[in-house]
C-alpha cells in the first residue's frame, strides 16, 4: 500500500497508509484523542472524520475545544437533526437548503401550513429524543444519476435542482443522521449524541423565496441558535433580550425621532427630535474635519451614466443603483442617469477643474453626500440598513510618499473621533483584491503593499480579510463594538490607484511632468443613518447630554410655579442648552415617567418652594433621587455639560 506523509502544526511529519482517514490519524495517536476527536483540518480544509486523506497534506486535529470547528459541526448538524425532526412530524414536508450562519442556522422548508410557535416547542422536543439516541452519522459518495432518481423517488424535487446544480467533477455527497438522509458537502460530527441537547433553540420562522428569487415559490425558514454549552447559550438569549430592549425603532417611536413607511421604503423620516440628533452630530464633524484640514464640498445626487461607466461603478455596481431617464429637448432618445450610491467619481470631477501641482497636495476634500442604493426589501431593517442615506464621505488626493502619513492621521482622527462619541476601542481588517476588480495585478500589488505599510506603521494589530477589498482598491474596515458586545463596521480607508486614472485625474509633480495622484477613499462614520442607530442601541436611548435631543424638561408641580418654569426655559435656551416647559395640568409624577420613557436626561420640577428660594430640584434619568440646587449654578453646569466634546477642548 503506498504512503503519505501528513505533517502536524508542531511541524512534525508522520507516514500513513494512502487513504487513511482523520479518524484513523487520531486513533494512532492516541486512544483519549480518538475519542475526543470531532474533526480535522487538511490542507486548510475543514475536513470530516470519515473521509480518506490521499495525498500528503498538513494536519490538525480538532476536539470541542476548538471553538470555530467545534460550533460550525455543532451548527451544521443541528440543521440535519431539525430537518429530520420536521419530516418526522410533518412527513408531507419538502426540504431544501440549511447552512450555518452566524450564531446558528437555518432551514427551509416547503410546507402548505404555516408552522407556529407551537410547533417550534415540538421540533425541539424531538431534536432532543433525536440527539439522545446517539444515531450514528455516516456519508457516502454517490454518482449524480444515482442521487437525482433517489430524489424524484422520495419527491424532494428541491433536492433534485440542486443534485443538478453541482459543477463536473465536484463530488455529490450524501450524510445519514440516523434514517434520515441529505445532501451536503460536510463535514459533520460522528453521532447525534455529540450535539450539547441543552445548549441550542429554535428562534424564529420567516419567508423566503426558493433560491432566494422573488419569482420561486416563497418557503418557510426557522431559524436556530446553538452553543458549545448551556451558560454560552444563556449569555446569548440574555443577549437578544438586551438587544430586543435597546432596538433603536422602538426607541425611535418612544423618543420620537423617526419613522419609515410604505411609499417611501428604505427612506427615514425625520422628527424634530431626531433631526435634533443628527444636526449635532454632524455640525461635530464638520468641526473635526475642519480642524484635521478638510475641505468641505457639495456634487450633484443625480449623473448621468457616462460618468459611471468610466469610473467603472455601472459594470461593477449596476444593480444597486437607481436609474433615472430624461427625455431631454431635442434629443433622439432618452437620457440615462442615475441617483449616486457613492460620492467618489463625483469628487474627482472637482479634483479636475484646474491643474493640480505636487505643492496641492494631499487635498483632502469632504462631503456630507446623499445617496442612493437599491436595496432588497427583505434586507432593509430600521436605520441600519436603508435606501438613502447620508455619509460622511472623503477623498484624499495624494503622491504615493503621502500614503503613510495620511493612514496614521486618519486613524488617530477616527480614533478621537470614536473616544468622544463612546467607543474606545476597535478592530482593523485589511481586505486585499476581491475576484471582480478594475486594474491589473501590478497596481493591485503596488496599492496592497502601500496599505499594509501604511497601517503596519500604526499598529500590528489588525487581521487579514481575503478577498473583500473594493472593486478598485485595498481597503481598511474599522468594527466598534458597543456595550452589548456586538460588532459594527463603520469606518474605511481604501487605497485607489484606479479611479485616478480611468477619470483622468493628474498632478504636476516637482519635475515638471504630469502624474496620476492617488486617491484615498475614507469615511468614519459610515452613514449618519446608521451610526445615529449604533448609537441609539448603544446607550439604550440614554444619548450623551450633548447629543439629547431633549436635555432638560422643566415641569410644574403647581399652575402657581408656570412663570418660573418659563423663566428657567428661557435662561437654558440662552445659555446653549435644549430645554422644553412641561406645564400641563397633570401630576408631577405622570410627568416625571412620561419624559423618562422619551430618555430626557435632566428633569426639572417646579413647586412652590422652588419658586420662593429660586431653586431648581433636579432628577437624572435612572436615578431615584432628586437634589436641589441654585437656579444659577444649575444652568451653568447645564450649559458646560451641553457643549459638545471637541468644543471643550478648545
Amino acid at each position: 500500500m503506498a504512503q503519505i506523509s501528513l505533517t502536524f502544526p508542531d511541524g512534525n511529519s508522520r507516514s500513513f497508509e494512502r487513504g487513511i482517514t482523520a479518524a484513523e490519524v487520531a486513533r494512532a495517536i492516541s486512544p483519549s484523542l480518538a475519542r475526543a476527536t470531532i474533526s480535522a483540518t487538511v490542507n486548510g480544509r475543514h475536513w470530516d472524520l470519515q473521509w480518506p486523506i490521499e495525498s500528503d497534506a498538513t494536519i490538525a486535529i480538532h476536539t470541542m475545544k476548538d471553538e470555530a470547528q467545534a460550533l460550525e459541526l455543532i451548527r451544521h448538524d443541528f440543521a440535519h437533526v431539525m430537518a429530520r425532526a420536521v419530516q418526522e412530524l410533518w412527513p408531507e414536508v419538502k426540504v431544501t437548503i440549511g447552512p450555518v450562519i452566524e450564531n446558528g442556522w437555518y432551514y427551509d422548508f416547503d410546507r402548505e401550513e404555516p408552522f407556529t410557535p407551537e410547533d417550534l416547542g415540538e421540533i425541539e422536543k424531538r431534536m432532543k429524543a433525536i440527539v439522545n439516541a446517539r444515531d450514528p452519522v455516516r456519508t457516502e459518495v454517490w454518482d449524480r444519476s444515482r442521487a437525482i432518481e433517489h430524489y424524484l423517488r422520495k419527491n424532494e424535487p428541491f433536492k433534485v435542482e440542486l443534485v443538478e446544480a453541482i459543477p463536473d467533477g465536484e463530488p455529490v455527497r450524501m450524510y445519514w443522521h440516523g434514517h434520515w438522509q441529505d445532501l451536503c458537502r460536510g463535514p459533520h460530527l460522528q453521532h447525534t449524541g455529540q450535539l450539547p441537547a441543552d445548549a441550542f433553540r429554535l428562534t424564529s420562522v420567516a419567508g423566503a423565496y426558493w433560491r432566494g428569487d422573488h419569482r420561486n415559490k416563497q418557503l418557510q425558514r426557522i431559524y436556530g441558535v446553538a452553543f458549545r454549552n448551556r451558560d454560552d447559550l444563556k449569555a446569548y438569549l440574555t443577549m437578544l433580550e438586551e438587544a430586543a430592549r435597546r432596538d433603536h425603532r422602538r426607541l425611535g417611536r418612544e423618543m420620537e425621532l423617526f419613522h419609515l413607511q410604505e411609499e417611501a421604503p428604505g427612506m427615514v423620516f425625520w422628527h424634530p427630535n431626531g433631526w435634533t440628533i443628527y444636526r449635532e452630530l454632524e455640525a461635530y464633524m464638520r468641526r473635526r474635519l475642519i480642524r484635521a484640514g478638510y475641505r468641505e464640498i457639495k456634487t450633484p445626487q443625480v449623473v448621468d451614466r457616462i460618468l459611471w461607466e468610466r469610473s467603472g461603478h455601472w459594470e461593477a455596481y449596476r444593480e444597486n443603483m437607481f436609474i433615472v431617464e430624461v427625455e431631454e429637448e431635442h434629443a433622439r432618445e432618452k437620457r440615462v442617469n442615475a441617483l449616486k450610491p457613492m460620492n467618489c467619481p463625483c469628487h474627482v470631477q472637482v479634483y479636475n477643474q484646474g491643474l493640480k501641482s505636487y505643492r496641492d497636495l494631499p487635498l483632502r476634500l469632504a462631503e456630507f453626500g446623499s445617496c442612493h442604493r437599491y436595496e432588497s426589501s427583505g434586507s432593509m431593517h430600521g436605520l441600519m440598513r436603508v435606501r438613502g442615506f447620508v455619509q460622511d464621505d472623503a477623498h484624499i488626493f495624494c503622491t504615493e510618499d503621502q500614503i503613510e502619513q495620511e493612514c496614521a492621521g486618519f486613524i488617530a482622527l477616527l480614533s478621537s473621533i470614536y473616544s468622544d462619541l463612546g467607543f474606545d476601542s476597535f478592530d482593523v481588517k485589511l481586505s486585499t483584491r476581491p475576484e471582480i476588480r478594475v486594474g491589473s495585478d501590478e497596481i493591485w500589488d503596488k496599492a496592497e503593499a502601500a496599505l499594509e505599510g501604511a497601517v503596519r506603521k500604526v499598529t500590528s494589530d489588525y487581521e487579514v480579510d481575503p478577498g473583500e477589498g473594493a472593486f478598485y482598491g485595498p481597503k481598511l474596515d474599522f468594527k466598534l463594538t458597543d456595550a452589548i458586545g456586538r460588532e459594527w463596521q463603520c469606518g474605511t480607508f481604501q487605497v485607489d490607484f484606479n479611479l485616478p486614472v480611468r477619470l483622468g485625474a493628474e498632478y504636476v509633480g516637482e519635475d515638471g511632468a504630469r502624474h496620476r495622484p492617488v486617491m484615498l477613499h475614507r469615511a468614519i462614520l459610515g452613514s449618519f443613518e446608521r451610526f445615529i442607530g449604533i448609537l441609539i442601541e448603544n446607550y439604550a436611548g440614554k444619548l450623551p447630554f450633548w447629543l439629547a435631543p431633549r436635555q432638560v424638561v422643566v415641569a410644574s408641580i403647581v399652575s402657581d410655579a408656570d412663570a418660573y418654569v418659563n423663566e428657567i426655559v428661557a435662561l437654558l435656551r440662552d445659555a446653549g442648552v435644549r430645554a422644553e416647559a412641561d406645564t400641563r395640568n397633570e401630576k408631577i409624577n405622570y410627568k416625571v415617567r412620561e419624559h423618562s420613557v422619551g430618555k430626557v436626561p435632566a428633569i426639572l420640577a417646579i413647586g412652590q418652594r422652588e419658586v420662593a428660594e429660586r431653586t431648581v430640584s433636579i432628577r437624572r434619568l435612572g436615578e431615584n433621587g432628586t437634589r436641589s440646587a441654585p437656579l444659577a449654578e444649575a444652568v451653568r453646569d447645564f450649559a458646560a455639560e451641553a457643549l459638545p466634546p471637541d468644543l471643550r477642548r478648545s
